[in-house]
């Protein structure tokens, strides 16, 4: 993790759990981040069975030129991404699990710029978790992403990040297009063979 908006906002979501696997969505306070509310967002599953976006600050609108409330989160990224993506939020709630993922936005002119992009599990008051606070932020500075909005997003790499098990290091995924290829291991045992690691790495330190 290299950006400040993501490294400030998973130290957020660490904090307000505590001991919790997960905080409680009313848990999170804008007023304890305000100047990193632009970049940030808010994920939920739908009745369809999708993921959308309940909230999304104004510099992510603003990235892909449109308003993102209600926009299901797989429509940002490339097309053959869409199924993969989707996946991945749904597991990282599933397995009460924040993950990572490193990016390429192109632009409707074919510019490129790198990003960051962290998801964070919430719980709802029922205990269920069903909430994804995340945020999106470029590697570096670049002025054409103020004047032209992005087309879509194109997954580099993902990482798991190991927030409750001390200071091993994050756990590196396939891409995840690999990850749903490999027909035999399901999601759910790739997930829990990377948690096996962190919880392999945390023991040998």
């Amino acid at each position: 993790m290299r950006v400040q908006t993501t490294i400030e906002i998973f130290d957020y979501w660490n904090r307000i759990r505590g001991a919790a696997d997960a905080p409680l969505k009313a848990q999170v306070e804008p007023s304890a981040v305000p100047h990193l509310l632009q970049s940030l967002f808010i994920l939920e599953t739908r009745e369809e069975g999708d993921i959308a976006f309940r909230l999304a600050g104004t510099r992510i609108c603003d990235l892909f030129g449109r308003d993102l409330r209600g926009a299901r989160f797989s429509s940002l990224w490339a097309n053959g991404q869409h199924a993969d993506i989707e996946r991945t939020a749904m597991g990282v709630m599933d397995h009460v699990l924040p993950a990572l993922f490193n990016a390429t936005g192109y632009s409707t002119v074919g510019h490129q710029a790198s990003f960051e992009i962290i998801m964070m599990p919430l719980r709802s008051p029922g205990g269920a978790c069903d909430r994804l606070l995340g945020a999106i932020a470029p590697t570096a500075a670049a002025s054409w992403l103020e004047i032209v909005p992005l087309e879509f997003l194109a997954l580099d790499r993902s990482r798991l990040l190991p927030g409750k098990f001390g200071n091993a290091e994050a756990a590196e995924l396939r891409p995840i297009n690999e990850i749903v290829a490999a027909k035999s291991a399901g999601f759910g045992q790739v997930m829990r063979r990377m948690v096996s690691q962190l919880l392999t790495s945390a023991e040998a330190r």
